[in-house]
């Protein structure tokens, strides 16, 4: 515990409250500041809100603190992906299962609902004030100060410890780029995000509600998540600029017309296709690099805040939510010293950041380029009649990422590992085949 004061985290989103629900736990004092209004109060930001797909890793670090079935009865399982891989009006589909036996899932969940529940669950314990509308605008590494601008005007505090966890625009990371305390770099793709959706259809899913929808398109893709209402949320991931871009539709018309070509088979489910690809925004899509993440033993980032990644391999939440889980386990190591836990949570958790943030990268290309190929079809049927001939010693990387804890460093050496035997494997076998057909010739 800290020896004076409180455990200041900046940000009460999703890794926010989780985070302030652990400090709890271990009996510190939590004021947990949020610029924003209460959530709970206001509606979500329109066109912002991405569904998550919850998988083993945030379920690991929700079921530590009690709170794995009250999440996962509002979130929907999806079994695999369902690529509507054809142009055509009928829509071609094709299901992928995730694991190789076909029942392992990820969950969809929506971000507002699960902050909305974390909320609650962080306001509980006797430990946690939660204060609203308070933006930080001035934080000083060495002592721990903090200035807020709040609608009553500014408010001065002090913590012993503070705790960034204001996602990839962090104010907290920030100050500490103001002080010179940390360096950063911004990988932004020149590709973007835009919200649609499809609504129940006479109080039915229009669409296979057990399956994460993806429309592949070369350069560009949609995919749709379930929600309980029945309805799905879809996300558009176009380049920026150019032609068939974001940038490129800017009429009505041209919209519609778009779409017909592109997405014939969801175009009658979107009703408000034109108002909401006109109003909703477009988002960022990019990787926050930043090192080091922590300050004086004083202050350290966490999530999105130190490590932003881009949403392909569904990670974003399940790793900030790991990052909790490895803070504590800091704690744990170090008796509570938070001097030495936050340069030993930066020393142990960047090498498995940097490994989701590449692979997820890579899972980008996969999604939108590959996976309605039948070379790649053919190669996730061997992958799993593989997991299923070597159960344990051959896993492939979609299910060490998403079912197991296995950091994620481990995961991209095994994967590599398992690939460099495979190419072997397979290079002795058509060498095995050419000496035969040779012997089999000169015989």
């Amino acid at each position: 515990m800290t020896a004076n004061g409180d455990v200041a985290i900046v940000g009460a989103g999703l890794t926010g409250c989780l985070l302030a629900g652990y400090l709890a736990r271990r009996g510190e004092r939590v004021v947990l500041d949020e610029r924003r209004p209460d959530p709970r109060l206001t509606g979500a930001e329109r066109g912002r809100s991405i569904n998550l797909a919850l998988s083993e890793r945030g379920l690991d670090a929700l079921r530590r603190v009690g709170l794995d079935g009250t999440v996962l009865a509002g979130a929907l399982p999806m079994r695999g992906r369902m690529v509507h891989a054809g142009k055509g009006a009928d829509g071609a589909l094709d299901f992928q299962p995730y694991s190789a036996d076909g029942e392992r899932a990820i969950n969809s969940i929506g971000r507002r609902a699960l902050n909305n529940l974390l909320l609650d669950a962080a306001q509980a314990p006797a430990e946690v004030e939660v204060r609203f509308e308070h933006r930080l605008t001035g934080l000083d590494p060495a002592t721990g100060a903090l200035t807020f601008e709040t609608p009553d005007g500014p408010v001065h505090a002090g913590a012993a410890v503070v705790l960034g966890a204001d996602g990839a625009g962090s104010a907290v990371r920030g100050e500490l780029l103001r002080h010179g305390a940390t360096t950063e770099t911004l990988d932004f793709l020149d590709y973007g995000y835009k919200e649609l959706t499809i609504p129940a259809v006479d109080g039915d899913f229009a669409l296979d509600p057990g399956a994460l929808h993806i429309w592949p398109r070369g350069r560009s893709m949609m995919i749709a998540l379930p929600n309980p209402d029945r309805s799905f949320t879809c996300t558009l991931f176009w380049p920026t600029g150019g032609t068939e871009s974001f940038a490129s539709l800017s009429s009505p018309a041209a919209v519609e017309q778009y779409f017909t070509a592109h997405y014939p088979d969801v175009v009658p489910l979107l009703p408000e296709l034109v108002t909401e690809y006109r109003e909703n925004p477009v988002g960022l899509l990019g990787t926050v690099h930043c090192a080091p993440w922590q300050a004086r033993g004083r202050v350290c980032l966490l999530g999105d805040a130190a490590h932003a990644i881009v949403p392909f391999y569904g990670q974003g939440a399940n790793c900030a939510f790991e990052d909790v889980v490895v803070l504590d386990r800091c704690l744990d190591d170090t008796g509570g010293d938070w001097s030495a836990a936050l340069p030993l949570f930066d020393r142990e958790r960047r090498a498995d950041t940097e490994a989701i943030a590449e692979m997820a990268l890579a899972n980008f290309t996969e999604m939108r380029d590959k996976i309605a190929s039948p070379l790649f079809k053919l190669g996730k049927r061997v992958e799993h009649a593989l997991e299923r001939a070597l159960p344990g010693r051959y896993v492939s990387r979609y299910e060490l990422v998403s079912f197991s804890t296995v950091p994620y460093s481990v995961v991209r050496r095994r994967v590599r590992a398992q690939h460099r035997l495979l190419g072997a494997a397979a290079a002795g076998a058509l060498g095995h085949s050419g000496a035969v057909t040779a012997l089999r010739r000169k015989s």
